[in-house]
C-alpha cells in the first residue's frame, strides 16, 4: 500500500481506532504499551520522542511511567492527532506531551536531541525503512535508546497456528467491520507477513547505526520489542 494510502486509511478508522484495538487484541494492547513505556532507560527530565504516536495512547504511558519525562509525539494523521490532543487535555498532560504533525522521515527535530524514541505498530507501514530508521538516529543522542514495537506471530508451532487462522480470517473480517471498510484489517494482517524477521529486522537496524540489540518478546511472541542504542560516533 502507497503511503497516500496508508495516510487516508488512518484518517479513516480513527474515529474507533482505540476500541478497534482493544477488542481485536481481547485487550493486550494496554499491556504490551504499558511494556514498552517501562522498557525506556532514561531517566529524570529525559526528552522522549513517541513517533507514529497516533491517538497519544504510548505518549500518555511513558508520562506515567517516567513522571519527570517531556514526550514529543508525531504522527502524519491530523484525525488521529486530534483525538490524542483530546485524551492529552483530559488528563491535564498538556505541559509533557507535545504532539505534532510530521513524516517519520523527516522529524522536526533537533540532532541529537532526544534520549529515547519508541514507535509502536508504525514502522511496518513504511516502506523506507532505511531512511527511516537513519532519521532514527539522527535525532537521538549518542547513547539514546531505540524501542520498536511490532506484532509477529507466536513462536510455539501449535500456538502460532492457532493464531494464524484468527489473525488472517477472523480479526480481518471483524476489524473490517468495525472500521467500517472492507481492507484497513486486511491490510494489517498482509503487511505483518510481509515484515522482515526478527533477524532480518535487527540486521537492519544494525546496519543504521545501532548497537546493543536486542528482542522483548510479550504475549508469546504476538508483539516485540526491537531494542538498540545509537552508537557515539
Amino acid at each position: 500500500m502507497k503511503d497516500f494510502q496508508v495516510k487516508r486509511m488512518f484518517e479513516t478508522i480513527a474515529f474507533s481506532y482505540d476500541f478497534q484495538n482493544s477488542f481485536l487484541s481481547l485487550r493486550r494492547d494496554g499491556y504490551w504499551r504499558r511494556a514498552l513505556a517501562q522498557s525506556i532507560h532514561a531517566q529524570g527530565e529525559a526528552v522522549i520522542l513517541d513517533v507514529a504516536t497516533g491517538t497519544a495512547e504510548v505518549a500518555i504511558q511513558i508520562c506515567r511511567h517516567r513522571p519527570q519525562a517531556q514526550v514529543i509525539g508525531v504522527d502524519f494523521s491530523p484525525k488521529m492527532l486530534a483525538i490524542g490532543w483530546e485524551k492529552v487535555r483530559l488528563r491535564g498532560l498538556g505541559h509533557r506531551i507535545h504532539l505534532s504533525l510530521a513524516d517519520a522521515r523527516k522529524l522536526p527535530v533537533k540532532s541529537e536531541s532526544v534520549d529515547a524514541l519508541t514507535i509502536a505498530f508504525g514502522i511496518r507501514n513504511i516502506q523506507e525503512r532505511r531512511l527511516t530508521l537513519a532519521e532514527f538516529r539522527r535525532v537521538l543522542k549518542p547513547g539514546g535508546q531505540l524501542l520498536i514495537m511490532e506484532f509477529d506471530l507466536p513462536d510455539d508451532p501449535v500456538l502460532g497456528s492457532l493464531y494464524r487462522f484468527y489473525f488472517d480470517c477472523l480479526m480481518p473480517l471483524a476489524g473490517n467491520w468495525l472500521s467500517r471498510t472492507n481492507y484497513a484489517y486486511s491490510y494489517l494482517a498482509e503487511s505483518v507477513h510481509n515484515f522482515p524477521t526478527e533477524r532480518g529486522f535487527l540486521e537492519e537496524i544494525g546496519s543504521t547505526g545501532f548497537t546493543r540489540l536486542g528482542i522483548r518478546k510479550l504475549s508469546y511472541g504476538i508483539a516485540k520489542i526491537f531494542m538498540g542504542v545509537r552508537d557515539g560516533k
